[in-house]
């Protein structure tokens, strides 16, 4: 190993120092970006959420919105949670073996300018093993899990079963 000399040492000191300022003068200049309130992404919008009841009690029930995003960075949904039921899980039609069936389905990405729907017979989020007494009318808070461990929380109508989905 080649000793360090004075000079080799004030170039180090120097260069250090120059980072140093340059990471500051950066920091300023970086855009300011608006914070999101808290449980919130910033940029996900959700609009016209619902909690369809299932038509036999026990049954799980499904969760259905609409996505619009538009922040600065790439995002992924990871997984749900929603009040009052045992688990949650976003679910997805596909095709296996030749025909369609639902499943679990894998992060799902979103990037600035998406938008998506969560819709019967495509994605979805499905509430397993909800508490007694969620009726029509009453409102369920829905959590959107975000890879990296942000959290999206909003508020789904109760629906029952036999209305739009």
């Amino acid at each position: 190993m080649m000793p360090i000399t004075m000079n080799r040492a004030k170039l180090l000191v120097a260069l250090g120092a120059s980072l140093a300022l340059a990471a500051c003068g950066d920091e300023a200049a970086a855009p300011e970006t608006e914070a999101a309130p808290e449980g919130k992404v910033a940029g996900l919008e959700i609009s016209d959420a619902r909690l369809v009841l299932p038509p036999v009690s026990g049954n799980p029930a499904a969760v259905y919105f609409d996505i619009a995003y538009d922040g600065e960075r790439g995002i992924s949904i990871s997984g749900a949670e929603v009040e009052g039921a045992q688990s949650a899980a976003v679910h997805d039609m596909m095709e296996y073996n030749f025909e369609m069936t639902m499943a679990e389905a894998g992060p799902i990405a979103l990037t600035s300018g998406s938008e998506l729907s969560f819709e019967p017979g495509a994605l979805h989020v499905m509430a397993f093993d909800l508490e007694e007494g969620l009726e029509p009318g009453d409102t369920a808070e829905v959590t959107l899990k975000i890879s990296g461990g942000a959290r999206h929380k909003f508020d789904a109508e109760v629906r029952a079963a036999g209305e739009e989905r």
